[in-house]
């Protein structure tokens, strides 16, 4: 069945991501180190993955695998959850952002990528998108690709000239600040926190209603059976 509402919807949320990566590599000038960060690399898998979505819901074809969706909002999530309670306040100790220098521009595609994205791509999951289809097993495979990004920062940061902005993309990454015994203890607990998120995902799944809500049965098509002739 074609879902034209929920096929703009989806356009809307990929073309936001893009719209704020776009805007970031605009103003930075510097390709390589916007696409570093994990906020760029997920929203560009929001971007691919409800693009998708959204086109098969235009053509009336079937969903995407329940884990691709599942994973998709665990890697935003993350992206909105970390930015918000951790690199944009000082309490934690890992801040990168100051809110005064975020302005114009800049400011639209940080509102973007670390809120609107993370925002809209939970509501399509809640709302649109048929629940039942997670596995246990799903919370630790999707942990795979935040292990390979810890690896690919670094094996990156020694590569890069000295300097806070360009070596390692985040300052609980920051190697030359905590030395690779405290980057990895701020991985340990990262991780933890990624899993339990990752579990939370899954029980979810399992405890939303259907999108059409309960007691209203199959889709009708139009069709009656009647009984056979004799």
């Amino acid at each position: 069945m074609r879902r034209p509402r929920v096929a703009v919807f989806r356009v809307l949320i990929a073309l936001a991501a893009v719209t704020g990566i776009v805007i970031d590599l605009a103003d930075t000038g510097d390709p390589l180190r916007v696409l570093s960060y994990f906020t760029v690399q997920s929203n560009m898998v929001v971007a691919a993955v409800l693009g998708l979505a959204g086109w098969r819901a235009w053509r009336g074809r079937g969903p995407l695998p329940a884990w691709v969706s599942g994973g998709t909002l665990l890697y935003i999530a993350i992206t909105g959850l970390v930015y918000h309670l951790i690199l944009a306040g000082d309490a934690s100790g890992f801040s990168m952002t100051d809110a005064a220098t975020l302005t114009g521009w800049h400011s639209a595609a940080n509102q973007l990528l670390h809120t609107v994205t993370p925002i809209a791509v939970a509501l399509d999951w809640l709302l649109l998108t048929a629940p039942g289809g997670l596995r246990l097993r799903h919370a630790g495979l999707w942990l795979l690709y935040p292990l390979a990004y810890l690896a690919f920062a670094l094996a990156r940061g020694p590569l890069m000239s000295p300097g806070p902005t360009t070596r390692y993309p985040y300052p609980f990454l920051d190697v030359d600040l905590h030395g690779y015994a405290g980057v990895l203890i701020n991985s340990v607990i990262f991780g933890l926190a990624f899993y339990a998120l990752a579990l939370l995902i899954v029980t979810l799944d399992r405890l939303r209603p259907h999108p059409r809500g309960r007691g209203q049965g199959p889709t009708k098509t139009g069709f009656r059976l009647r009984a056979p002739v004799r």
